[in-house]
């Protein structure tokens, strides 16, 4: 029998090492991820790097009151986020507060003003025909006078001076081919005047109008062409001029395009931003077409898409085009030569990346549910946050110094174990909170960083768990050794128990909370299970180590371990046999 026990025995001396082995192997793979994937420091959020904060509050239309409920303003949360999301924000939050109100926060590094600009933009979204355009100059021209019924009578003589194809994304059925306007238009291709548009406007929506319609119609386009003329879309204040114009109204437009204002006459809304029923940016190899926006519409939207094409391909340049309109401005304004059937298309025209995915943001997520207006919008300086964050680490940095202090005075030797855990532990929190920003948008916030100071004491409990329970063994009398393997059964089942409740507790928190607080709930669940993780591979297995150390072995009064001060009791004697027992005379030094 006791060549198998010296065979068990020198299997368990062997397994302190792998382990060991194990996690430093896993430290060191961690690092050289994080260095390899260039970002070593952790994502930081919007209260330590700076940003911006967004503050929205719900306005309800006329007769519309009861439009501002629940279930419409977690659908508007959805949207926006997906919006912020779609310019490559991981770590901005959108969250309502009350029952009015949604907190837009954007963190540093990203683009503020397009990200405010696309969160802030909520009206709804709409196809409209373009009936006239051009550069605005800030001067008055002259224009054609469109339709109040959203057609006009005559053809302007302006063509653009640069064309881009597009198409039709149906496959497996004839693609009718597209055009969309190139995003850039010289002054020179302004949109002519055309007298005779303005002395014939064309019919209304009836077949056979009355007189009194007719002239309901001639009125609105005169007064429409005199908007139109008068328009100044250099001006901040006309930019928005059509954010108003209700869906069966003609009106006008302002649109940017490389820098450079555009006015535009729209007819009524053909198709509403609800009926696409997704959007997205694409890089077309095949035919060297460049970035490209697909658009999928609804069963509805497709028929209604092809309705307007159909009659927008009679036309020509520029009332061959429908303007994309979202909060009353143009985005973008393609056109066509043909009926596009099938529910899909695609808009081409020189795009870049970043422009055709704007767009398509623009397409899938453009209409909200709810108006908005913007209450207050607040940037968080990078100096606030680097105090916020200094504030934040030397409170950490105390927290730590008081337990090793704590750790040195009570467990002397000891501390030589607990210390490099401590560190083992801190070094896999910092590497894989630095992976997880690029991995999955992780940002260390300040109550991440609250999160990890808790740590410090989570990971210390469990050392002072393990060293109490080999303490009682040596209290017992029994020797180091032992006392090491007796000690760890009953303190592994308290450090997982412990473990878990602090592990639950930050589950159902960051289940349960929103923002800032799941930062708190999530690097309090990460450090617990890296606690596990630590005191398993390395804590216990260098205790197992140093167990077989004279210093420790032997009880010096340094070690933390020393019987004489632990008050422990004389060695384990057996007990005296009778006189005369089967077992043999009785050995005079066992008295």
């Amino acid at each position: 029998m006791a060549a198998p026990k010296r065979g068990r025995s020198a299997s368990a001396q062997s397994k302190p090492w792998r382990s060991l082995a194990l996690i430093l192997i896993a430290i060191v793979a961690l690092t050289g991820g994080m260095f390899a994937s260039g970002h070593s420091t952790p994502r930081l959020g919007i209260d330590l790097a700076g940003g911006t904060s967004i503050t929205l509050r719900a306005v309800a239309q006329p007769g519309e009151e009861s439009s501002i409920n629940k279930t419409n303003m977690d659908t508007a949360v959805d949207i926006m986020n997906r919006r912020v999301n779609g310019l490559g924000v991981s770590e901005a939050e959108v969250q309502t507060q009350g029952s009015k109100n949604i907190i837009v926060n954007i963190p540093k590094g990203t683009n503020s003003d397009e990200a405010r600009q696309q969160v802030g933009t909520t009206a709804k979204l709409y196809f409209r025909p373009v009936l006239a355009t051009e550069a605005s100059t800030g001067a008055a021209t002259t224009s054609p006078s469109p339709s109040a019924s959203g057609s006009a009578s005559s053809s302007p003589s302006s063509s653009p001076s640069s064309k881009a194809s597009a198409s039709s994304s149906k496959t497996g059925s004839a693609t009718p081919t597209a055009t969309a306007t190139s995003q850039g238009r010289a002054a020179s291709d302004a949109l002519k005047a055309d007298a005779s548009s303005s002395a014939s406007p064309s019919a209304s929506a009836s077949a056979t109008p009355s007189a009194s319609s007719s002239a309901a119609a001639s009125a609105a386009a005169a007064k429409l062409e005199a908007q139109y003329t008068a328009l100044d879309c250099t001006k901040k204040a006309s930019q928005n001029v059509g954010k108003n114009a209700k869906a069966e109204d003609a009106t006008v437009a302002c649109g940017q395009v490389s820098g450079v204002w555009y006015k535009y006459v729209l007819g009524p809304a053909a198709v509403d931003g609800t009926d696409v029923k997704k959007a997205a940016a694409v890089l077309n190899t095949t035919t060297a077409a460049g970035w490209q926006v697909t658009m999928d519409f609804t069963g509805k939207g497709g028929s209604k898409f092809a309705t307007i094409t159909g009659e927008l391909a009679k036309n020509t340049a520029p009332q061959n085009e429908f303007g994309i309109v979202l909060d009353g401005q143009v985005v973008s304004s393609p056109s066509v030569s043909s009926s596009i059937t099938g529910g899909s298309a695609e808009i081409s025209g020189s795009f870049t990346q970043e422009e055709a995915q704007s767009l398509a943001n623009m397409l899938s997520y453009g209409a909200l549910p709810l108006t908005f207006k913007t209450d207050s919008v607040t940037t968080v300086t990078a100096a606030l946050g680097g105090e916020q964050l200094h504030a934040g680490l030397i409170a950490g940095a105390i927290g730590l110094a008081l337990v090793v202090i704590y750790l040195l005075i009570f467990y002397r030797g000891l501390s030589v174990i607990a210390i490099p855990s401590l560190l083992v532990s801190a070094i896999l929190t910092y590497v894989i909170m630095a992976l997880l920003g690029p991995g999955i948008g992780f940002a260390l916030n300040l109550p991440a960083v609250c999160g990890a100071i808790v740590a410090i004491g989570i990971t210390a409990d469990s050392f002072i768990v393990f060293f109490e329970r080999i303490r009682d063994e040596i209290r017992e009398g029994r020797s180091l050794r032992p006392s090491v393997e007796r000690a760890w059964p009953r303190a592994r089942r308290t450090i997982l128990v412990s473990d878990f409740v602090s592990f639950l507790a930050a589950a159902v928190l960051f289940i349960v909370t929103v923002g800032k607080v799941q930062g708190f709930a999530f690097t309090l669940g990460l450090t617990t299970v890296l606690d596990v993780v630590v005191v398993f591979l390395f804590t216990k297995p260098l205790m197992t180590i140093l167990a077989r150390r004279k210093f420790f072995s032997d009880g010096h009064k340094w070690s933390g371990i020393d019987p004489k001060a632990l008050g422990a009791k004389p060695p384990l004697r057996r007990t005296r046999r009778p006189a005369g027992s089967a077992a043999g005379p009785v050995d005079p030094k066992e008295a």
